[in-house]
């Protein structure tokens, strides 16, 4: 196994990092700036008033982005274990 081959495993497994979390977390912030503004306009200071809404907005996005994370992730094992077949048969010959 080169270092080029390791360096590009690593630059693919944050890249699905980043399309995994990076919508829960987009729309986690928006949510928490539109209940920001909210209690600052209204001056109401209730913690759960912040937890609540983004605990669901997560779980909804999560339920339906599900399909999306589990092809995204199934492909990428997939793609380590060609890889490290491929080394085994590298390692043979």
């Amino acid at each position: 196994m080169t270092e080029e081959l390791i360096q590009q495993l690593f630059r693919e497994a944050l890249l699905l990092i980043i399309r995994i979390a990076g919508p829960l977390l987009l729309v986690s912030m928006i949510v928490g700036l539109v209940i920001a503004v909210f209690q600052a306009a209204t001056q109401i200071h209730e913690q759960t008033l912040t937890f609540v809404p983004k605990a669901f907005i997560i779980a909804l996005l999560l339920f339906l982005l599900a399909p999306v994370i589990i092809t995204s992730l199934s492909d990428f094992f997939n793609q380590i274990f060609e890889m490290m077949q491929q080394v085994a048969i590298q390692t043979v010959i």
